[in-house]
């Protein structure tokens, strides 16, 4: 079948994807659980400066489950966690949340206002809750005491607060309970309440190098006996704990001793044993608290979120036998379970997320909240994605027909190493390049950096592939979904081996005929900021452009800046200082800043306590204007990851404009290349 596209050259192609759908056209989509029969979840909402509403899907559509203007969020290491509870199976019981804005827990129950629960909190120390579960008429939860506003000083205590609310005015009736590590998730209550388990880990260590998993008494007074450490140590790292639901005293745990995040069972004894070993990983790096994979359900099976580089939903027996789901979904997250049905947010490459109710009795999955653009008020007969994945939009249109078809691959570095990465080729329907011309291409690195992309649908990246502009995005060495050992390629050389697999991504590309070699650039938020600023300074001749977002770019200053969770990060990706110091500076983006001269926007927010604006600034301070075109823009209220529609619309127009000035073509639509 003969191509009838016209032909315009790549990045100058008309799309319908300007940056403002862009920014609103993903929903953010987090913290799925249940509230009687309903699925709920909490999203993000961009129009309303980034408030967090937590949402549900009734017979009438889908509404907002609290008077308006509740934030459902917290600020746990800084990063968040779960911040919602349903008290019982039963929707009239209502449950607690913590509202952003004050960080304090509340009581909500149908037809009322949210009431508080816990003391209010203030510099110094800001109180802050998450993960919870229900002890009789107490809630059991993590509360993180942050003693200034950079959050690099906190003290963590599992605490009980009364349902009664007593302990708003009174703030003697917060019980504490446990405080056997430095960080730890929040309690895992036994079923039948006799036992209480969580994770615990300590400077220098993260949660993907070395945690604990504690289990202790519950006393009759409703305090807890010693606790005693079941699972993890130096070396392993155990991401997840849930009891069984039988009564049999069985602890779940999500543990890697064996180099792959698989589930084993901790009986009462401490004996354990693996239920499915694979080099697969069943669990994720622990970057929020109260994030889960392994699901126990009432029928004593397991629901299972497992893959290498993707996670599929699965149904792992008690005979260890592992069933997936027949869904085209290659992401879920967010998981929640009523013990019969699981409802996660579920993506692949060519559904953007979406929140799904799995039942395994059936084998069926079913759409709660659909891929739209605007997802409040949406018709209780809103369409699933069809076969091919095109979802559609609130007017009816099917915007992701101009999305790529991504694909995985695989190249090698010259150490013969793997380098993973996710190619988004440029795609049109109407349009194509011409015949002797290569597209440009963006080297996309993730941040962390011990974290991991997704090949799903991203109305990001569609804005540029739309536009005839590829982009590949890079699983460097250090990256998770592969094992620790991939993991700790990343071990002492953050600067060095992340930019070298960008670097043989991206030649990768052009021995492949697939990229112009002169058309390459290279963006990055947060740990990829720290990349691309290292690649560009590494790499002149290689990169033509660069978007850097939000970076961490001077170690040694950094982690004196950043907030706890983060503060001794460096230990493990460049060294303990001050002995390797000289890494330190090695290492760092801005030890030959001065080489840079490719041109460059930097974007950054200013209230973030991750990645201070400080560090930016250090950047620009080491680069000469005259030599190198560059643009800095700071956005008010913005923190660590743009919340704001926006900001992120002003940001990828900045972009736009910058590869169309470096790399050499025109943009079809003026408004796409406006000054931010």
């Amino acid at each position: 079948m003969s191509d009838t596209r016209s032909v315009l050259p790549y990045g100058s192609w008309p799309s319908p994807i300007e940056a403002d759908d862009a920014a609103r056209g993903d929903a953010l989509l987090e913290w799925v659980g249940f509230l009687g029969d309903d699925v709920c979840w909490t999203e993000v909402l961009p129009e309303e400066d980034g408030r967090s509403g937590l949402m549900r899907r009734t017979a009438d559509g889908v509404d907002e489950v609290l008077p308006s203007g509740w934030d459902v969020r917290t600020r746990v290491i800084e990063y968040g966690g779960r911040p919602w509870l349903a008290l019982s199976g039963r929707a009239a019981d209502g449950l607690v949340f913590t509202h952003g804005p004050d960080q304090r827990l509340h009581r909500w129950r149908p037809g009322s206002d949210p009431v508080p629960l816990s003391p209010p909190g203030g510099w110094p120390g800001e109180l802050r809750y998450a993960d919870f579960a229900v002890h009789g008429d107490e809630i059991w939860c993590l509360r993180e005491t942050v003693a200034d506003d950079t959050a690099r000083t906190a003290r963590r205590h599992l605490v009980a607060i009364p349902l009664d609310g007593g302990a708003a005015e009174d703030p003697s009736r917060v019980r504490e309970l446990a405080a056997t590590h430095h960080f730890m998730t929040g309690p895992r209550i036994e079923p039948g309440g006799d036992r209480v388990a969580w994770l615990g880990w300590d400077h220098p260590d993260m949660p993907w190098d070395t945690t604990r998993l504690m289990v202790a008494a519950v006393l009759p007074d409703g305090t807890l006996g010693a606790p005693a450490v079941r699972m993890g140590g130096e070396g392993e790292a155990v991401t997840q704990a849930d009891w069984a639901t039988d009564g049999s005293g069985t602890l779940y745990a999500v543990s890697d001793p064996d180099g792959w995040w698989n589930v084993h069972a901790v009986d009462r004894d401490g004996g354990t044993r693996s239920l499915c070993p694979r080099p697969e990983e069943f669990g994720e790096a622990l970057w929020r608290i109260g994030l889960r994979w392994c699901l126990p359900l009432l029928d004593g099976a397991l629901a299972v979120i497992h893959g290498v580089g993707e996670r599929r939903l699965g149904i792992l027996g008690a005979d260890g036998a592992l069933t997936d789901f027949d869904d085209p979904a290659t992401e879920w997250h967010f998981a929640a379970t009523d013990g019969r049905r699981i409802a996660a947010v579920a993506s692949s490459p060519g559904r953007r997320r979406t929140v799904v109710l799995a039942d395994p009795a059936d084998g069926s999955v079913r759409t709660v909240r659909a891929p739209s653009s605007e997802g409040r008020s949406l018709p209780s007969d809103a369409p699933d994605p069809d076969a091919d994945g095109a979802a559609l939009d609130a007017d009816g249109a099917a915007p992701d027909a101009y999305a790529t078809t991504p694909y995985r691959r695989t190249y090698r570095g010259d150490d013969g190493e793997p380098v993973h990465v996710h190619v988004y080729p440029p795609h049109h329907p109407e349009f194509t390049g011409p015949g002797d011309e290569l597209p440009p291409y963006l080297v996309l690195a993730h941040g962390g950096p011990t974290s991991r992309s997704h090949l799903v649908l991203n109305q990001e990246i569609s804005y540029f592939t739309s536009r005839g502009i590829g982009v590949v995005d890079v699983q460097y060495g250090g990256s998770t979904g592969y094992g620790r050992a991939y993991r700790e390629r990343l071990r002492h050389r953050w600067g060095l081996t992340d930019v070298q697999d960008c670097a043989t991504a991206a030649r990768g590309l052009i021995a492949e005929g697939l990229a112009d070699p002169d058309r390459i650039a290279i963006r990055g938020g947060s740990a990829g900021g720290w990349t691309a600023v290292a690649s560009i300074a590494a790499e002149p001749g290689l990169y033509r452009a660069a978007a850097v977002y939000y970076p961490v770019l001077d170690p040694a200053s950094w982690r004196e800046e950043t907030h706890d969770f983060e503060s001794r990060y460096l230990d493990g990706l460049i060294g303990p200082w001050p002995d390797t110091a000289d890494r330190y500076a090695h290492q760092s983006p801005l030890r030959e800043a001065d080489r840079i001269r490719t041109p460059f926007v930097l974007l950054q927010g200013l209230d973030d306590t991750v990645c201070p604006p400080a560090q930016a600034e250090r950047l620009l301070q080491r680069i000469d204007p005259d030599t190198v075109p560059y643009r800095c823009l700071a956005f008010e209220g913005e923190g660590h990851g743009f919340r704001r529609s926006a900001t992120v619309a002003a940001s990828l127009r900045a972009e736009l404009r910058l590869y169309a000035d470096a790399l050499g073509f025109t943009p079809a639509a003026a408004s796409s290349c406006s000054p931010a």
